[in-house]
């Protein structure tokens, strides 16, 4: 679709949170802005978009400042392959996705007969042309489909929309866990590209999958970027919504959180120190926690834990020994908070 055809999204298309994608601008990144060296599925850098690779090149993955030009956008999501490869086994996967409450999606009507259609809409700019897969898949009845789309020009941003028609069969759970994902396919083995691609909803089998997919890992010289990307109920796509960084923001923090480094002071005499402190957002569920701890005064650690009060807030203590001769000694304490899919 040429640029000036593309639904202007400004002032003029207000908030009323019809995208099912979180951070489809790729404005939040907590962990970090640039991973290098990836073989292995992890969130690694914008919030919410999830890596997912079985043996299949390696690539740094970055949140980049390319962007299509005049359309409100600041930033990207980035795949550059850094170590190539052009044949892939037949098990091999790489794809991006983000992964949805089925709470959320109760309105779609999914399983019923006034089940609504959903379309996908993103820009995307990529060397490597041909036809790329984009799949929803149903994880509570292993139902699954695929439409393709066309990189058409090389190292040129372009914008695609996808309509996916609506499922009669199989509701989603009304829950807080994972319901549907949506996938964005990057490169893909036999087993994922041999049988004939299930452009209507089908009970999920892989050789349906990704086929006529392309292999972005064939070549170093191959990177694949993605912004605006959007899920909406309904056969057209609208302009994209775009939200206040700080709602964007909240709603990340809802699935991982860094609270801020906590600072204390412990004294000789009570080598002990606990705290507790509450959470910027209630998150999905009760979260993993990781925890680093930066001791001062000579201080030895020689035992700690980080606990948590489920949405309630999380908390630490820290035993210690050994601060010579000063009377006490400072101690950061970094949290990182996982709630995620």
């Amino acid at each position: 679709m040429p640029i000036s055809q593309v639904p202007f999204a400004g002032i003029s298309n207000p908030v009323d949170f019809r995208n099912i994608v979180i951070n489809g601008d790729m404005q939040i990144a907590q962990r970090n802005t640039s991973v290098a060296s990836i073989t292995t599925d992890a969130y690694h850098t914008v919030d919410r978009f999830l890596t997912t690779i079985n043996t299949l090149g390696t690539w740094t993955q970055s949140q980049s400042t390319n962007v299509p030009t005049g359309q409100g956008f600041a930033n990207s999501f980035k795949m550059d392959c850094t170590t190539a490869d052009a044949s892939p086994g037949a098990a091999d996967y790489l794809f991006i996705r983000q992964l949805f409450e089925g709470q959320n999606l109760q309105y779609l009507k999914k399983g019923t007969a006034n089940a609504l259609p959903l379309t996908a809409s993103f820009w995307v700019k990529s060397t490597k042309i041909g036809t790329f897969i984009v799949q929803l898949l149903d994880q509570d009845n292993n139902r699954s489909v695929s439409k393709p789309y066309t990189v058409s020009v090389t190292n040129t941003w372009e914008y695609k929309t996808i309509t996916f028609p609506g499922d009669t069969t199989g509701a989603l759970d009304n829950n807080n866990e994972s319901s549907l994902q949506l996938r964005f396919w990057l490169a893909a083995g036999s087993n994922f590209t041999s049988g004939t691609l299930n452009t209507t909803w089908q009970s999920g089998v892989s050789a349906n999958t990704a086929v006529g997919q392309v292999n972005v890992a064939d070549n170093t010289a191959n990177d694949w970027l993605i912004t605006g990307v959007q899920l909406e109920a309904g056969s057209q796509a609208s302009g994209f919504e775009f939200m206040p960084f700080d709602i964007d923001l909240g709603r990340c923090l809802r699935y991982f959180q860094i609270p801020p480094g906590i600072n204390v002071y412990a004294q000789v005499v009570s080598r002990y120190i606990g705290m507790e402190q509450p959470l910027a957002v209630y998150m999905r569920a009760t979260p993993t926690i990781t925890n680093t701890f930066s001791l001062g005064g000579g201080a030895t650690q020689t035992d700690q834990a980080v606990y948590n009060r489920g949405n309630n807030g999380i908390g630490f203590y820290t035993q210690f020994s050994g601060l010579g001769g000063n009377t006490g000694g400072n101690e950061t304490v970094n949290l990182k908070l996982d709630a995620e899919l």
